[in-house]
């Protein structure tokens, strides 16, 4: 695991020598701000629900572009020949990459925490969906920069990575649409695999193990994928 810290901790440092992470986190808290008080305006509730909510249809755009560069920079500066020919596994690299972006992400949502402190101080809100919503809006960023990990993985353009991300964050997404045109184990298949059944609970307070499970399934996934991809870029 040593060499997965180490490659993360040099991915961390890329993101904030670079205007990417502090753009996207600009633009994250700037808009959330502004969401979150218009949200509470019009509500008149000291609850995060409907803010989570809005974080979710964010991060189908937010998450591939943060993890666009992730893997197709190294192959676009050449310097993934370098890493394939160190002492470092392929699963360490794709790893490492991905937790260095995980880490981003935990900072991101840990800025936002002046929300649910400021209903504390004006409200009485109820902590446990508030809890169980960080919960939920943490493991569904953590899977799709999983999946924008993999999008990297496929290309040395880190533009086409990101639309490759988005293309797959989204169509999880409305894959839900397509399982209400369904009937029977069909419909339930497809349904557990769209991304938008498995947020809904957490904002509620409720948190299902398969649901978590869900989350922890599509990051194995994606983080094998874009093993793979890595792969067959060493062998090509």
């Amino acid at each position: 695991m040593r060499t997965v810290f180490t490659i993360a901790r040099r991915e961390l440092y890329a993101y904030f020598v670079s205007p990417i992470a502090y753009v996207v986190v600009a633009l994250f808290l700037a808009l959330h701000s502004y969401m979150f008080s218009i949200i509470l305006l019009l509500s008149q509730e000291a609850s995060l629900r409907y803010l989570f909510g809005t974080m979710t249809t964010v991060l189908l755009f937010v998450a591939p572009v943060l993890a666009m560069r992730l893997l197709a920079e190294e192959y676009r500066s050449g310097t993934i020949e370098v890493l394939l020919t160190a002492p470092v596994r392929d699963w360490e690299l794709v790893v490492g990459k991905w937790l260095a972006a995980l880490v981003l992400w935990v900072v991101m949502l840990a800025l936002t925490l002046i929300y649910p402190y400021f209903l504390n101080v004006f409200g009485e809100p109820d902590w446990g969906p508030i809890i169980s919503g960080y919960l939920g809006i943490f493991l569904f960023g953590a899977a799709l920069l999983a999946l924008g990990t993999f999008a990297s993985a496929t290309t040395e353009n880190q533009i086409v990575a990101a639309i490759v991300g988005v293309v797959l964050t989204v169509g999880l997404w409305v894959l839900r649409g397509a399982g209400d045109l369904m009937k029977g184990v069909a419909a339930r298949i497809v349904n557990y695999v769209a991304l938008a059944d498995h947020t809904v609970d957490f904002a509620r307070g409720v948190v299902d193990t398969r649901d978590v499970l869900y989350f922890i399934s599509l990051i194995i996934i994606s983080l094998f994928l874009a093993t793979r991809a890595v792969e067959m870029r060493r062998v090509q």
